[in-house]
């Protein structure tokens, strides 16, 4: 069970860690033998947490949950125990893929859109242009995120028989939280992270906002600014501020 030093925003577990604190507990993930399980909630994702029962106990049993989110901050403010900082996922990837490089363990991309024989995936496109930063980075294998049920078992299986440390798996949430869940005590990788649209950033097929919004706490902006038709998502902002500060009022976590 974790023993991080937790706090809890809408009665989910968050980790109080900074980048360097992460990384630390992440390097003894990687020297364990089950499968480990990093989560990087947002705002959007504490919510749904909220009303999701599974993703809920899949967030409590997680071996490191990562701020993801500025909002996560604010909100720790406002219950009175301050995250020092956001631990957002792609800088953790980041970190995480000079580490693997550094120590040649090896990694499995799972996530975002097939190829249609004319082009490559989107995870293909990421993994080339990882490597042109990271050269000496063992990828160990490569699937798309359009996957059925069904075909979860083969899935597994091909992760475990490409020989991986470890397992990035960028399917979105709910559905990487859960899929790494479900099959942790099949997957024999040692550690697995679900970050959401990360390799969709690396492709080039998604543009991160540039760092005048991320310093200032505005990337939700910078994506509705870029796809407008996340208005619904991007309600989960203000919706997950209000809760929060109810959830103060009332004396409740």
């Amino acid at each position: 069970m974790p023993s991080n030093r937790r706090i809890r925003i809408l009665d989910i577990p968050v980790d109080m860690v900074e980048y360097s604190a992460a990384m630390e507990i992440f390097k003894k993930l990687m020297s364990t033998v089950d499968c480990s399980q990093i989560v990087t909630p947002n705002s959007e994702i504490i919510v749904n947490a909220a009303k999701d029962k599974e993703l809920k106990e899949i967030i409590e049993q997680a071996d490191l949950v990562i701020p993801d989110g500025i909002g996560l901050v604010y909100a720790s403010r406002i219950m009175g125990m301050p995250l020092k900082e956001r631990v957002t996922g792609i800088d953790f990837l980041s970190a995480i893929l000079g580490y693997l490089e550094e120590t040649g363990q090896s990694i499995f991309f799972l996530g975002s859109k097939p190829g249609d024989g004319s082009t490559l995936g989107v995870a293909e496109q990421a993994a080339e242009k990882i490597k042109e930063k990271y050269t000496n980075l063992n990828i160990a294998g490569i699937h798309h995120g359009y996957f059925k049920e069904a075909e979860e078992e083969a899935l597994v299986k091909k992760i475990n028989e490409s020989g991986a440390d470890f397992l990035c798996a960028a399917l979105g949430s709910p559905k990487q939280e859960k899929f790494v869940f479900q099959n942790r005590n099949q997957l024999k990788v040692k550690a697995a992270i679900g970050v959401g649209g990360s390799l969709d950033v690396w492709a080039g097929t998604l543009k991160r906002a540039p760092e005048f919004y991320r310093n200032h706490g505005l990337e939700w902006l910078y994506r509705f600014i870029q796809q407008p038709s996340r208005y619904k998502r991007m309600a989960a902002l203000p919706l997950f501020m209000i809760k929060v500060l109810l959830s103060k009022l009332k004396g409740g976590k």
